[in-house]
């Protein structure tokens, strides 16, 4: 029989409110402000690791070793993004993975970071090479999600667009600044061209040396003149890849978010069953370390490619992870575990590693060099028409036109950094093994043809 205190509602005279579980700091509301995250990071976490990290510089202690330089790079790499992701519109184009790259350059060139915590960034980002531990998980990780029948047919349809786009760049660049006034072969050479090389290690580089030879100029002279497009194209080639993802998110029908071009109408088994345990959360930690080490693996066998037969190494080792895939050497549980490493670098190492390169590898000033008007215009009129190629080759041939933009837009960007910041503003971190294709070989092929030609004019 129920109480009438109990009927009516009312607490009986001898009892104690319970405290409202909502009300409770701890655990409850401690709980939650461990769950309000900046980037991945806690916020009680994230202030304790920036006390500590102003100590250590007081202190004089930052160095290069590994966990000091992961809670800086964390700290630095997420607190710029999360900026530039909160500003209106900017938000929308790539914010946070330009602020990411662009701030800490900033920062180092009005010397606005410890000398201390700068010269550990620059030591740690070159002697670990962690770019290339970040591609190879990236190229590794999506290569063994996708499809084998949409990764082959992608794998030979991206050079029509890439190639047609890159013509077309080359000659409405060129048009464009001999109408301003620069002159056509300084802008196609010195322009345009080191756009499109690949990068300042794989493309700046030897076309300066090259450009030296030929002219028998200083290549010290020649570098500082190839260095700023290179590092404007790619920054335009960001914000544009950028705005292409609001694009998509606005006309769904123009994009495949991150394939090349529609599946196949049944997909292979193995894939499926891959795909199937991954979404099921079926990995165990040691099929997810299988995975990393095979990346790694590959990598290293990428290195020793370059050193037998000259080839790149994360060109070799983007052949020989789609020879892998196409030969089902890979069982569908290590592919598995392979997208588990693929998405936990993307989420955690991206914004760290823009953070790194623009400490140690993103010059200011000479980015700042390239900021006149008429170099402005050019830059974005060679990008633009690079991607637009893209888009319209790539729809006319079965690939989703906003996929096939942003694998030509790598082409202009600054090498493996540049892709790594073009497909995160983009949001399209699976097109990388089509993005080192756009990098690697289009740049080869632009510096080995343009070095032809200018020899052949005699310039």
């Amino acid at each position: 029989m129920t109480s009438s205190a109990s009927t009516t509602g009312a607490t009986p005279p001898d009892a104690v409110p319970a405290e409202p579980r909502a009300r409770r700091f701890w655990p409850e509301g401690w709980w939650r402000l461990i769950d309000t995250k900046i980037g991945i990071i806690p916020l009680p976490i994230y202030v304790i690791v920036a006390i500590l990290i102003t100590v250590l510089v007081q202190e004089g202690e930052i160095k290069p070793d590994g966990p000091t330089m992961i809670a800086v790079l964390i700290m630095g790499g997420f607190t710029c993004a999360e900026i530039g992701k909160r500003i209106p519109i900017l938000k929308n184009i790539g914010a946070g993975a330009i602020f990411a790259t662009f701030i800490p350059s900033a920062l180092v060139y009005y010397k606005l970071v410890p000398p201390q915590m700068e010269k550990a960034i620059i030591d740690f980002t070159k002697f670990t090479n962690f770019l290339y531990i970040y591609i190879a998980t990236i190229i590794v990780g999506s290569i063994l999600g996708m499809d084998r029948e949409v990764l082959i047919k992608g794998f030979l349809k991206i050079f029509a667009p890439l190639a047609i786009g890159s013509v077309a760049a080359g000659i409405v660049g060129t048009l464009v600044g001999t109408l301003l006034g620069i002159g056509a072969y300084k802008t196609f050479f010195f322009i345009v061209v080191p756009i499109m090389a690949g990068g300042v290690g794989e493309g700046a580089i030897p076309l300066s040396i090259g450009y030296a030879t030929i002219l028998g100029s200083q290549q010290g002279v020649v570098f500082a003149q190839v260095l700023p497009p290179v590092m404007l194209g790619s920054l335009t080639a960001i914000v544009l890849s950028g705005t292409l993802n609001y694009v998509g998110k606005k006309v769904p029908h123009l994009t495949g978010n991150g394939k090349l071009q529609p599946d196949s109408e049944e997909m292979k088994s193995s894939d499926a069953q891959a795909k199937a345990e991954a979404a099921r959360g079926q990995i165990d930690p040691a099929t997810v370390g299988a995975a990393g080490l095979t990346a790694i693996t590959l990598y290293l066998l990428g290195v020793m490619c370059h050193h037998i037969f000259g080839l790149p190494a994360p060109v070799a080792m983007l052949f020989l992870a789609v020879f892998a895939k196409l030969a089902s050497a890979v069982s569908p549980h290590l592919q598995a575990g392979g997208f588990v490493v693929y998405k936990f670098v993307q989420i955690s190492m991206t914004y760290p590693l823009l953070f790194a390169i623009g400490v140690a590898l993103t010059p200011w000033a000479e980015l700042m060099a390239a900021f006149t008007l008429v170099n402005l215009i050019t830059i974005v009129a060679t990008v633009s028409t690079l991607m637009t190629v893209g888009f319209f080759v790539g729809r006319a041939m079965g690939m989703y036109p906003i996929e096939t933009a942003i694998v030509n837009a790598c082409h202009s960007g600054q090498g493996g950094t540049g892709d790594v910041a073009i497909l995160t503003a983009a949001d399209r971190m699976a097109l990388m093994p089509f993005a080192q294709i756009a990098t690697r070989i289009g740049g080869a092929l632009t510096v080995t043809g343009t070095l032809i030609v200018m020899k052949w004019i005699g310039a």
